[in-house]
């Protein structure tokens, strides 16, 4: 019970609300899945957001569904690789925050297109980074990498933030070299024991698996499953016995708003690496959360492909988040039948997306309370 009284007051939109109603938060990703979500809060909180991001890939995107040229101060479609354009918004726009999610996020795609990926996902943060030496003011700085950063030899091992950090597939590997970039530039430009005269605070949030309403991306399980669901057809499991540390999209959310309030009162201390998951037990197989899902729509079958040739993936990945409900508070509110649960709820559910989205994250950080 003092865990969740202690996690009330901090993840609540009370709370979050005197360090964001009025801020300036530049948010690059903001078109994607996880960026639409976060767009969302932040509007609930009276944050000013200005987004930098691709177009969003289709037309029933959540980012359109919600509207979300319409939740920015100014939203610029263009590429995070390039440094100059992305260097003249940011500081043109002279942000509070600045939380980065701009990514290419799948690792089948990233087996296709690989220098892709590593151009976005690692020199894309060091453009953000290297923006920011040139911000004269004081922000914080939450990157958003993945929990695929890890040297993974499927060891069934709980990752701690001081791990080996590898990648066998290229997305993986652009995601633990974004890591390096980011300790290389907290260290040599922004290094914490000097942030009373730069002013910046850099964290990276190690998340990821995550599930919830809005997502309509190939190769993802949730989107997969809903789909197979809709068009009355069987669910093809292609790795059914993978683990994975699912959690519904809005924990890790509030878990990256919490750790930047943290950061805007004590740069020194929470300018690190942060895990953020589930409990252990719900660390869930492809399969076992397949089941939940078609038990919480009433309908649906699956079936597990047969061997075929297929690049690498982990069968295995756990986070050990010790350091931020040590560090923060923060622990996670749903456990995996609910985080399931909540999300199919999403799909089936005919009101419009932006109306379910908002509700949820009334109901999330107890905006009525």
């Amino acid at each position: 019970m003092g865990n969740e009284s202690n996690l009330e007051k901090m993840v609540t939109y009370s709370y979050l609300k005197k360090y964001f109603e009025g801020k300036k938060v530049f948010l690059t990703g903001h078109t994607g899945f996880k960026g639409s979500w976060l767009l969302q809060i932040l509007e609930v909180l009276g944050a000013e957001v200005k987004g930098f991001a691709l177009p969003p890939e289709n037309d029933h995107d959540l980012y359109h569904l919600i509207n979300g040229d319409q939740l920015c101060k100014s939203s610029i479609l263009h590429d995070i690789r390039d440094a100059s354009k992305l260097r003249y918004e940011l500081l043109h726009y002279e942000p509070d925050f600045v939380f980065h999610m701009a990514a290419q996020p799948l690792v089948l795609e990233s087996y296709k297109e690989p220098l892709y990926t590593f151009e976005v996902n690692a020199q894309g943060t060091a453009n953000v980074l290297d923006a920011l030496k040139h911000l004269q003011k004081k922000c914080v700085v939450v990157c958003i990498t993945t929990d695929k950063v890890y040297e993974n030899n499927d060891g069934h091992k709980a990752f701690k933030e001081d791990d080996k950090l590898g990648g066998y597939d290229p997305y993986s590997a652009s995601k633990a070299a974004a890591e390096i970039i980011i300790s290389s530039y907290r260290s040599s430009f922004f290094n914490p024991e000097h942030a009373h005269i730069h002013q910046k605070a850099i964290a990276s949030v190690r998340a990821g698996n995550v599930i919830g309403g809005g997502d309509f991306a190939t190769n993802r399980i949730i989107p997969d499953i809903v789909k197979a669901i809709k068009a009355g057809e069987e669910i093809m499991l292609r790795n059914p016995h993978a683990t994975r540390p699912w959690q519904h999209v809005i924990e890790p959310l509030g878990a990256y708003l919490l750790i930047a309030t943290k950061m805007a009162e004590d740069a020194k201390k929470y300018s690190t690496a942060y895990n953020i998951g589930p409990n252990p037990q719900d660390v869930l197989s492809v399969e076992m959360l397949t089941q939940i899902a078609i038990q919480q729509a009433a309908t649906g079958t699956y079936r597990i492909q047969e061997h075929t040739q297929k690049p690498h993936e982990a069968s295995t990945l756990m986070l050990d988040i010790s350091k931020v409900t040590q560090d923060t508070g923060w622990q996670p509110v749903y456990n995996a039948q609910k985080a399931i649960a909540k999300t199919m709820d999403w799909y089936f559910d005919t009101r419009n997306a932006a109306t379910k989205c908002t509700e949820h994250i009334h109901e999330y950080f107890h905006w009525n309370e």
